[in-house]
């Protein structure tokens, strides 16, 4: 900051007032980049430039102030509500961005003779009345989807006046032939029957469900006393659609009613929330959106400027939110905030909180779709962050022994990258210097084979190394990383099979992962396609060895003949027991005859 700022600056900190107030920081060509609010104008502006800022971020926005613009007002609350509204009118660069911000449908009734019931997005002052917005369009149509089949109100924009019907200017149409519509346009149905159905349609828009359910059961009976059995049928009709609407969208008890519910979540690069309205116990509006970081925002900072933005957005009136933790907004006063710990509000709040979290899980599965590459630097990030690496695995590779019933003693070595697997790079190998089945020192020789050969070949090494075996394969592993002057470049961890915790070099204490950390699932992947290449190459083995034993030692018989014989009868027992006839007519009588004496020599044998 040149001197010239610097005293600039100190001049206006020394007449700022200490009021409630929004500031604003102007960059060097006259742009808004930062837009904040304040309890106190001198305190809050001042801290800016009267300290030195951890926050990178911040310390780059100071960097960028050219001048300063404040406007002091009354109260906390109306600086948070002009705050909210210049960050929406100008977008400043270094304030949290609303990704959403569009219009959002609502449903309007119509100031206007046998008034309209319809979706729109554009509020006209015109007396009419606006229920909404809803958070999609999908929610606003199922609800006028359900008044349309509870009440025959009109869609035609005919302007029906009493003189205009009295006239005759209009005719029904195809909606009162299918029983849609009563025929208002001539006068087949009067003003108080509509009028009355529009009521009942102000009350379920309201959320009053409970209210116009009670007046159809009433209407219903009352039909039925005056053995009006048609009509009391047509309102049974309506009252069961009603009731069937009502259980579906009852969350909890009626009595919880006109409630603000707020879940919080977030990563390093946004924060989500979510918002639900609550009355008579159903979900009247839900919606989740989410903010883009710009500076060092608090968790409390960024669900304080959520709860305003969704209040004024969906115009809610609620004296009671319910949230996960204390927002940092001066409305504490106005508005009485409740953290549940039990009962149907906790209920309400868990609800909130999948729906953020299943929210923050979809928005990263979209990202990751659209880049790949995102995900697979994620996974590698968090498994970094659980191994206590110094770089990313971008290549690992797993070791797994296999000597079944302590016979032909393999090992396999399989290897991911970018952690997905390179199946080019895996590699078998037969123990050649341990006797019986000794998987600690099967380990040592397939460990020092495979390192001691990319050391010489000056192959790339693995940033992670895992060891299918718990302590002790672990610790002869890493006594040959160790002797090779590898063990402080490569990580090595092993996963022992019972309870699948994974142990690091001299540590006896392990760590146990939660069962859906992308780590362990990483590991367990490696760990199961060591184990499938290991026992595959075992079979293999073995295989191959009962058929030199029985075939390759018959003097005569070659590996042509020997494939012929193994398509037709799939085993040598099974090729024992064919007749010498059988034989012969598949690979002539004197192969036949060698193959017969051979196999009854070794079974003399």
């Amino acid at each position: 900051m040149t001197k010239e700022k610097e005293n600039r600056f100190s001049a206006l900190l020394a007449i700022l007032p200490e009021k409630p107030g929004c500031y604003q920081y102007f960059d060097e060509k006259g742009t808004i980049i930062y837009v904040g609010k304040a309890k106190n104008l001198k305190k809050r502006v001042g801290s800016y430039f009267n300290k030195e800022h951890d926050n990178n971020k911040t310390r780059v926005l100071v960097k960028h102030i050219a001048d300063i613009k404040y406007v002091v007002v009354d109260t906390e609350e109306d600086a948070l509500l002009l705050e909210n509204n210049l960050i929406k009118q100008f977008r400043p660069r270094y304030n949290v961005l609303l990704k959403d911000d569009k219009t959002y449908p609502s449903i309007v009734i119509k100031n206007e003779y046998f008034p309209r019931v319809f979706q729109t997005r554009n509020i006209v002052r015109d007396g009419s009345i606006y229920f909404g917005p809803y958070p999609s369009v999908f929610t606003a149509k199922v609800m006028l989807q359900l008044l349309k089949e509870l009440y025959p109100i009109r869609t035609c924009k005919y302007p029906l006046t009493p003189e205009s019907i009295a006239q005759g200017r209009y005719k029904i149409c195809l909606e009162y032939h299918i029983k849609r519509c009563l025929g208002p346009c001539e006068g087949l149905q009067s003003t108080e029957n509509y009028n009355r159905n529009i009521a009942e349609i102000k009350e379920i828009l309201k959320g009053n469900i409970a209210t116009v359910s009670k007046i159809l059961y009433d209407e219903m009976q009352q039909l039925a006393s005056e053995l009006k059995f048609e009509e009391a049928q047509k309102m049974k009709e309506r009252y069961l659609a009603i009731e069937n609407y009502r259980s579906k969208s009852t969350v909890v008890t009626p009595s919880l009613h006109n409630i603000d519910v707020f879940s919080f979540d977030e990563n390093e690069r946004s924060a989500f929330i979510n918002y639900l309205h609550i009355g008579n116990g159903a979900i009247v509006q839900a919606y989740t959106f989410e903010y883009k970081k710009r500076l060092d925002e608090s968790k409390e900072e960024l669900l304080g400027l959520g709860i305003i933005e969704m209040r004024m957005r969906f115009k809610s009136s609620a004296r009671e939110i319910i949230v996960p933790f204390l927002p940092d907004t001066e409305l504490m006063e106005q508005y009485a905030f409740t953290i549940p710990q039990k009962g149907d509000k906790r209920k309400l709040l868990d609800l909130s909180l999948q729906n953020v979290r299943q929210f923050k899980v979809d928005r990263l599965k979209q990202a990751e779709k659209l880049n790949p590459e995102q995900r697979t630097t994620r996974i590698l990030s968090t498994i970094q962050k659980d191994l206590h690496m110094h770089e990313l695995p971008m290549h690992i590779e797993c070791f797994d022994n296999s000597n079944i019933q302590g016979t032909n003693p393999v090992a396999a070595c399989v290897v991911f990258k970018k952690a997905k697997p390179s199946k080019k790079d895996y590699r078998h190998f037969h123990i050649k210097t341990v006797e019986g089945p000794d998987d600690f020192a099967s380990m040592i020789e397939v460990v020092t084979r495979r390192y001691t050969r990319l050391v010489e070949e000056n192959e790339p090494l693995p940033q992670l190394i895992i060891i299918d075996g718990g302590k002790g394969q672990l610790n002869a592993a890493t006594e040959v990383l160790r002797s090779l002057n590898l063990l402080g470049k490569i990580t090595i961890v092993g996963l022992a099979k019972r309870l699948e915790e994974i142990f690091f070099p001299g540590d006896s204490i392990p760590l146990v992962l939660d069962k859906n950390s992308e780590t362990l699932k990483v590991i367990q992947q490696l760990r199961d396609e060591a184990h499938r290449f290991g026992i595959t190459f075992h079979r293999s083995l073995r295989s191959k060895k009962q058929t030199v034993s029985e075939l390759d030692a018959i003097k005569g018989i070659g590996d042509k003949t020997k494939v012929l014989l193994l398509k037709q009868y799939k085993s040598v027992k099974r090729i024992r027991e064919a007749s010498l006839g059988e034989l012969e007519k598949l690979i002539g009588s004197a192969k036949a005859r060698i193959l017969t004496e051979g196999l009854g020599s070794k079974e003399r044998n």
